[in-house]
């Protein structure tokens, strides 16, 4: 395909006289402009551009989770979230009528902003309206929704050009519009705003049940001790700084554990470990993986419990990331049947005879899917999940947002840096790394996350200040 004319330069198009268009000229006009549109749907972009497109994305998403730092105080969990359609729907369809580079990059940083307000905003509002008993299952949902959206905007890959699946973006947007509307907002933001009997009603709604004073005296008696902002001289007491330092370190962690490039740089991971496996069936079996996972981590959480499943999790990313380390380092890449390299015979040059199938590439593919399949069942929702929850009321509207651009910063720094790592040191030596930082995630849960199955949001934020309450179910 080639590239469209995306611009003309000069002063040769502009020597014609305009005359009065007929009707049947404007009727050809409104062609030309259609084929127009259909001729830049071929835009192209070479690998530096590509790169830029791919990490713009969450640049625009730690924007975002800094600007939740204000918006989820100052707007509320729920309106926070309705706004982020706004950056969405203007990133979409920038992308979708894109005529230039820098449009690509302003819709994509903008629907990553978008990302990053909602990657704060939602888990506080599901925390928030949630019940203990079901908190854990319901504060999964973001991660298995946007698993399901991957995979369904690569079942519309499969059939559309990349500008309608721009389009496509634009529906969720409008559904959540749409159903919001009528959802009411968290009782505890409406509490800290004084606005009591709005608060109730919306407990009641939310529980179904007219019976709902006790907890709602619970919230209630919690909002009224912390009726103002957090200052920054009560940051330095433990029973502030400590539940910030937990939730932040384990958003740290989490990207460190080697996530982010590896779901960026599957096709280059599997190429250079001789995996052969078409870039289709990446996305497929990866999407698969990790809705399955998440899924196994929403019915278990709150049956096992935040802590079992993130020592699970980061377990198995660390036999996996080990795994890949050591294949990279003492397996040669054997010669696959797709390679091209060509024999010269007497009679002249031939393609090598097909080879039989190597078992060993099963390792690095293997291990790949495990790697995603134990970050999908824990450290991938249980992070996002106990952030909303050990976050003290008065400071996780921006505590939330400190999270969010921590994470997405992080990512920033990996996806750029994760080749220039390989070239320098080669591909084994980032998978040692991620393999320590799983080691050292395992001690972290250990020592420092508490577990929060069963627990009410009060309950948690007494434990950061009596250090005497039990946790056990």
């Amino acid at each position: 395909m080639q590239e469209p004319l995306l611009r003309a330069e000069g002063l040769d198009y502009d020597t014609f006289p305009e005359a009065p268009a007929s009707p049947g000229e404007r009727a050809r006009a409104g062609r030309v402009f259609l084929a127009t549109f259909a001729a830049v749907l071929a835009l192209h972009l070479d690998k530096i551009q590509a790169s830029w497109f791919g990490s713009v994305f969450t640049l625009g998403a730690a924007a975002g989770g800094l600007s939740a730092m204000l918006l989820n105080d100052l707007l509320g969990r729920k309106l926070s979230i309705m706004f982020s359609a706004v950056p969405s729907a203007i990133g979409y369809a920038l992308m979708a009528s894109a005529h230039g580079l820098w449009m690509l990059l302003l819709g994509r940083m903008l629907t990553g902003f978008a990302g990053g307000l909602t990657a704060a905003c939602i888990p506080v509002y599901v925390s928030e309206i949630a019940p203990p008993g079901v908190r854990g299952a319901l504060g999964a949902t973001p991660q298995l929704m946007a698993v399901f959206g991957s995979l369904s905007l690569y079942a519309l890959g499969l059939l559309l050009p990349w500008r309608w699946l721009a389009v496509a973006g634009e529906g969720p947007v409008l559904i959540m519009i749409l159903l919001l509307s009528f959802m009411p907002n968290s009782p505890r933001f409406l509490l800290s705003k004084s606005r009591d009997e709005e608060a109730l009603q919306a407990l009641t709604w939310l529980r179904a049940d007219s019976q709902v004073h006790w907890e709602f005296e619970q919230i209630q008696d919690n909002v009224r001790r912390q009726s103002s902002r957090v200052s920054w001289a009560e940051v330095r007491e433990p029973r502030v700084y400590r539940p910030i330092l937990i939730a932040v370190l384990m958003r740290f962690l989490q990207q460190l554990t080697g996530i982010t490039p590896v779901l960026v740089y599957l096709q280059t991971i599997f190429d250079s470990t001789s995996v052969v496996l078409p870039s289709q069936q990446d996305a497929a079996i990866v999407g698969a993986v990790r809705l399955l996972s998440v899924l196994i981590a929403a019915v278990t959480m709150d049956l096992a419990g935040r802590k079992v499943l993130l020592y699970v999790s980061a377990s198995i990313m660390f036999v996996a990331n080990l795994t890949l380390g050591l294949y990279v380092q003492f397996v040669p890449r054997p010669l696959t049947p797709n390679s091209t390299v060509e024999m010269v015979t007497l009679g002249g040059t031939e393609q090598p005879p097909a080879t039989a199938f190597n078992y060993l590439t099963l390792i690095p593919l293997l291990a790949t899917m495990l790697f995603i399949m134990g970050y999908a069942m824990g450290w991938g929702p249980i992070t996002w999940l106990l952030m909303s929850e050990v976050l003290p009321l008065r400071a996780r509207g921006v505590a939330s947002g400190l999270c969010v651009l921590v994470s997405w910063l992080t990512a920033f720094v990996l996806t750029e840096y994760f080749l220039l790592a390989v070239t320098a040191f080669g591909l084994q030596v980032p998978f040692f790394f991620f393999s320590a930082i799983c080691l050292l995630s395992l001690l972290f849960t250990g020592c420092c996350v508490p577990e929060t199955r069963g627990r009410s949001l009060e309950q948690i934020e007494a434990f950061f200040h009596t250090r005497r309450m039990s946790f056990r179910p």
